[in-house]
Parts: C-alpha cells; sequence; structure tokens
C-alpha cells in the first residue's frame, strides 16, 4: 500500500510540478485542464499530500511513540489533503472528461472522500477512537482511489476498451471496490497491525 501511494505521489509530483499541464492525457483532457488549471492543480496536489502522509496515520509504532506528530498530520491531512482535495475534485468533476456518468462518478467520490474525513474528525474530536479509526479506513480507502485509476487506466488500454468507453468505468470502479473491500474488512473485524487498540 505504501510502495504504491508513492509512486503515484512522485508520479504527480513530477507529472504536474515539472511537465506542462496535460501533457500525459488526451489532447480533450489536457484543454479542459489548462482551462480549470487552478482547479486540477489545487486537487493534485492536494490529493498527493494526503496519498503521501495517509500510510504513515496507520502506523502503530509511529502514532505510540509520536502521538502528537500523527495529531499534526492527521489535521493536514484531513484539513488539506480531503478538505481541499475533495472539494477541487468535486469541483474538477463537474468537467471530467466521459460525459455524465464519468462526472457523477468522479462527484460522488469527491462527495464520500469529504464525508467520510468529515466523520472521521468529528469522532476523534469526540473522543471516540474506535469509530474514528473505522471512518478513517474508509477514508483512505478513498484516497487510494487515485492508486486504483493509475492501475486501471493501462489496463484498459492494453485490454483495446476505447478510452471514451473505458474511462466512465474507471470513474466508478477506481473506487467502489476500495469502498467495498474496507466495509468487508470492517464488517469482519478483521484487525491488521495498524488497527490495534495500542496508541
Amino acid at each position: 500500500m505504501q510502495l504504491l501511494a508513492l509512486v503515484v505521489v512522485a508520479y504527480a509530483i513530477l507529472g504536474y510540478g515539472f511537465r506542462p499541464l496535460g501533457q500525459f492525457v488526451l489532447p480533450e483532457m489536457g484543454a479542459n485542464f489548462r482551462a480549470h488549471a487552478f482547479g486540477i492543480y489545487l486537487h493534485v496536489f492536494a490529493a498527493t499530500l494526503a496519498l503521501l502522509l495517509g500510510p504513515f496515520q496507520f502506523w502503530e509504532r509511529l502514532r505510540r511513540r509520536l502521538p502528537r506528530l500523527h495529531r499534526i498530520a492527521g489535521r493536514i491531512y484531513l484539513g488539506v489533503g480531503v478538505g481541499l482535495g475533495g472539494l477541487a475534485g468535486l469541483y474538477m468533476a463537474t468537467f471530467a472528461f466521459g460525459g455524465a456518468p464519468a462526472r457523477l462518478g468522479f462527484a460522488t467520490l469527491a462527495l464520500a472522500w469529504l464525508y467520510t474525513g468529515l466523520r472521521a474528525y468529528r469522532a476523534i474530536r469526540g473522543g471516540d477512537v474506535a469509530t474514528h479509526r473505522r471512518w478513517m479506513v474508509r477514508n483512505f480507502a478513498l484516497t487510494l482511489a487515485a492508486v486504483t485509476l493509475r492501475i486501471l487506466l493501462p489496463v484498459s488500454g492494453i485490454s483495446g476498451i476505447p478510452f471514451a468507453t473505458a474511462y466512465p468505468a474507471i470513474a466508478w470502479l477506481s473506487w467502489l471496490p476500495n469502498l467495498l473491500l474496507a466495509e468487508w474488512l470492517l464488517a469482519r473485524q478483521i484487525t491488521p497491525r495498524f488497527f490495534s487498540n495500542s496508541r
């Protein structure tokens, strides 16, 4: 999980920080990105921050040894990464390539990301650590849509499915299976090491 997240972080920094905007996407998408440059840059770099910080928030040893760092990183993750990234994502969803199905898919992802982040924040503010962790599992599963998306795009290309056909489906498949898997784990109370009650 950490390795895949860091690979996408590196891609985002290199692809959006050091290359012309829209260089690595279809011309139609590139033109759309350039027309809404502020929105796409805000979404990409805020979401990249969430993707960078997220894996370390589940690191039990770090939480136990440096609880203050965990809290500070959590505020940045939720406030900047999810908050700004989600709002910018919701804005950019209204212009997404692929028509109404893709726009609805990405808008639903942005809303779910914001909602789960808000629930996680409210839970920890109320002192409910267990509920906070459950909502953070859901939230980070949605954060990992950035990874899933970049796996599905080349897979769809190799399969020979036209991009215009595949992309609206990917707008849903990039995050819905992630969330369903998180719910499956939570429902069965499967407790990997980072779900431990140790603080």
